[in-house]
Parts: C-alpha cells; structure tokens; sequence
C-alpha cells in the first residue's frame, strides 16, 4: 500500500511538473521499439509503464486540473504514460514516424493497401500454388517457379487479415502491419486531444496552408491592405496603375515623356495616313 500510495505521489509531481501527459497503446509493440523510443526521446520525453489505477487515482489527487478527467475513459488496456513539455501534436507525429512494418498475423489490419506485384515468387511449384491461388493470386509455373500474373490487390487499408492470407504475405516477405506506438489522447494544460485530432495529414495540412496563404495574398493585394509580405507588389501595382493614368492623361514625367512623344508621333502618322492631300 505504502509503494502504491508512493507511486501515485510521483505521478501527480510528474502531472505538475509537465505541461503535456500523453497515453499511446502498447498493443503489438516489442520491448526493444519502447527502449528504443525511450532512448530517441530521452531529455524530452519521460516514458513510464503504469497501471491504469495508478493514473486514476492520481488524477484524482490533481483537484487543480479538473479537466484531466476526461482521460479516465483512455485508461484502458496496457499503456506507457509519456510526460512533457513537447507540442502534443509534434509528439504523435515523431510516434507515428517512428513505426515499422512488421508481419501480419491472423486478425491484424492492414496498414495499407497491399498490392502483389506480379512477378517470381521464387517458391517452387507445388501446395504454394494453392494457397496462392486462395487468396485470389493468378499463377503460372515459368522455369521452375511459382509466379504471379498480374499485379493483384489483396487487402486493402483497414481491412482484417485472415489467417489464410497472413500466411501467404509472410510466404512473400510482405509486412503488411505497423508496429509502435500511437498516441490515443494528450492532456495539454487543460485541453484534451483525442487520437483523431492528433492524427493529422502533414502533407494535406501545408498544402492547406500554401493555398490559405495565397488566398489571403491575392485578396491582400485586391483590397490594397499593406502588410510586410506584399507592400512591394503593392508598390509595383501602383506604380503601373499611376503610370498608365499619366500616360492615357498625356501628363508628362521623366518616366512618362519618352512614351508620350512615342505616342504622339504614332497617332500623328496614323492621322497622316487618313488624310488626302
């Protein structure tokens, strides 16, 4: 009792003294992934294996962070506790980078799509071709081999792999699951974040941006609104706009004077050329 009541002591300073608590599954995640995570994240992250009641009690205790509650509903299954000061999101990303493929077993999912590209298996004929075959693979038997005829979708992402086929991908040395951890919620000075929010399209989220930017630019530039990014092209537009006025106004500047007389001399050739003499 005197270890238990210890531990939750240590969670709560833990809790105060990190602005972000972060729970990631350890489901179908090997010993030597977290202790390589731990190393990676060491000085910026502090990783601990607790039992969910420990953190339940602990937030218990926290009668000054009201809002970490809503984490008791993530308290469930085997979990690592990760505390920081790290942007939570950064955090699920460098988690999320930081997986492997692994071979499937029966009822894992998908990663991806898994697409079998046609080609040699390298397996002799023989019960492979009916297992191949089972899992809806076109074969043909070329020079001794097993091959496949034609690329050939098998499972697509989400989907759950039967027994069956799991055997067939590991025959082909396809690692069609991921393995590692992944943030199912973060407490973040009052906020909670939940899995799917953490979850986010890097490369969606910056084209997203670029075009917010653009947008934001153009409509900048059409409502003459200076700001440091576009005073200069708001000078050009000006100066072309001022220019052109001056120009259709025959008012004459050292920028303007050249064109004017240009100008002049082509309207009174082309007047010449109207007139008969």
């Amino acid at each position: 009792m005197k270890q238990k009541i210890s531990d939750v002591e240590e969670i709560v300073q833990l809790v105060n003294q990190y602005s972000v608590l972060g729970i990631a599954s350890l489901q179908k995640v090997r010993a030597a992934q977290l202790q390589a995570f731990k190393k990676n994240l060491e000085g910026q992250v502090y990783m601990r294996v607790l039992k969910n009641t420990l953190i339940r009690r602990a937030i218990e205790d926290c009668k000054d962070k009201p809002e970490l509650k809503k984490l008791e509903e993530y308290l469930t299954g085997s979990n690592v506790y990760l505390f920081t000061s790290l942007n939570p999101f950064k955090l699920a990303l460098t988690l999320e980078r930081g997986k492997v493929k692994t071979t499937a077993k029966a009822g894992d999912t998908a990663a991806f799509d898994v697409v079998i590209p046609a080609g040699n298996t390298g397996q002799p004929p023989g019960p492979i071709i009916s297992q191949l075959n089972s899992a809806g693979l076109p074969t043909r038997i070329e020079s001794g081999s097993v091959w496949i005829s034609k690329d050939t979708l098998v499972v697509k992402k989400g989907e759950v792999i039967d027994e069956r086929l799991a055997s067939v991908l590991s025959k082909l040395g396809i690692k069609p699951v991921e393995s590692g951890l992944a943030m199912n919620a973060a407490y973040d000075e009052g906020l909670v974040i939940t899995r799917e929010q953490l979850n986010i399209d890097t490369d969606e989220t910056k084209k997203n941006v670029e075009t917010a930017h653009a947008e934001a630019f153009a409509l900048s530039l059409s409502i003459a609104y200076p700001t440091t990014e576009n005073t200069a092209a708001l000078l050009q537009i000006a100066h072309q706009e001022a220019y052109a006025l001056s120009m259709n106004a025959a008012i004459p500047s050292k920028e303007t004077i050249i064109d004017l007389i240009r100008k002049a001399h082509m309207e009174m050739q082309s007047l010449s050329s109207k007139v008969s003499y």
